[in-house]
This record gives structure tokens, sequence and C-alpha cells, in this order.
């Protein structure tokens, strides 16, 4: 609840009016929905997920682009984590540098980031009109918001379990 808290409030009064050379937005809220426990039930996984979207999306006026892209991902993360890591991760084990190794967790953020973002900027452009810069924004995007989840992450070494 802690984290639902900050990183919506973060993402909500400081990121969303920050565009780094009118390319890069950060999307940090995304790290809720990453740190989520592994076996969550997909209903209340799909519903954070619309609920935290939703309340960007109202925040930044931007008419359920982000509720949309959120239960993307909600919809793929099980899937993937089981394709990243086999069957071997033990339920409730939340993800992170420690539990799922390295280079595992890259790729587990770099791919959800990169699903979200080009969900999120095709809704937006609903067109190619422009599509080196369709595409530059999302690799800015995406290298910006990852990197700040790894900066987030190194504060959480420690905790690998969740406790309900």
């Amino acid at each position: 609840m802690i984290y639902f808290i900050i990183f919506l409030s973060l993402q909500i009064f400081v990121l969303n009016n920050l565009h780094f050379l009118r390319l890069a937005t950060p999307f940090i809220y995304i790290y809720i929905l990453l740190k989520m426990p592994i076996g969550t039930s997909p209903v209340k996984l799909l519903l954070l997920s619309f609920v935290t979207g939703f309340i960007v999306d109202i925040f930044s006026n931007t008419a359920g682009m982000h509720a949309a892209a959120c239960t993307l991902i909600a919809f793929l993360r099980e899937p993937f984590i089981h394709l990243l890591v086999g069957k071997d991760v033990p339920e409730g084990s939340v993800p992170t540098f420690n539990s799922l190794g390295r280079g595992t967790f890259i790729r587990y953020v770099l791919g959800f980031t990169a699903v979200h973002h080009i969900a999120l900027f095709l809704i937006e452009s609903l067109t190619f009109f422009d599509p080196f810069y369709l595409v530059l924004r999302i690799m800015a995007s995406i290298c910006l918001t990852a990197l700040l989840i790894f900066v987030a992450e190194s504060f959480n070494l420690n905790i690998t379990t969740y406790n309900e």
C-alpha cells in the first residue's frame, strides 16, 4: 500500500510534468505492478493494474490510455515470468534482483516496460505519421523508466518474499 501511494504520487505530481528533451517521459508507477508477488490472483492483479492506470489517467487527462497499457502488462505478467524463469519460482515471492537473479530481473523489467510503453505510445499516437519519432520516444522512455526502476530496486535488495 505504501508503494502504491508513493509511486502514484511521484508519477502524478512530479514525473508526468517531466519530458526529457521532449522525448522521454518516465512512468515509474509500473514498478508497483512489477513488484506484485508471483502467483497473485489474476483477478486481483488485473483489477489493481486497471485501477493504477485509471488513477494516472484521471490526473493526466489521458482517457484510459494508462489503464489499457497497465491491464495489458497484468494480463501478460505470469506467462512472461514463467517463460523467463520456468516453474521453479515459489508462489508468493516478489520479483527482485535476488529472487530472479540480476539478468532475469533486468529482462523482466525491460520486457514489461517495453510492452507498457509500446502499448501506451501507440494508443496515444493512433497513427504511424512519424514512425521514427514514435520509436525514438518509446526507446527513450523505456530507458529512462527502466533506469528509475533499477534505482528504486537498489533500495530494496533485502526484500524477497511477500507476507500478507
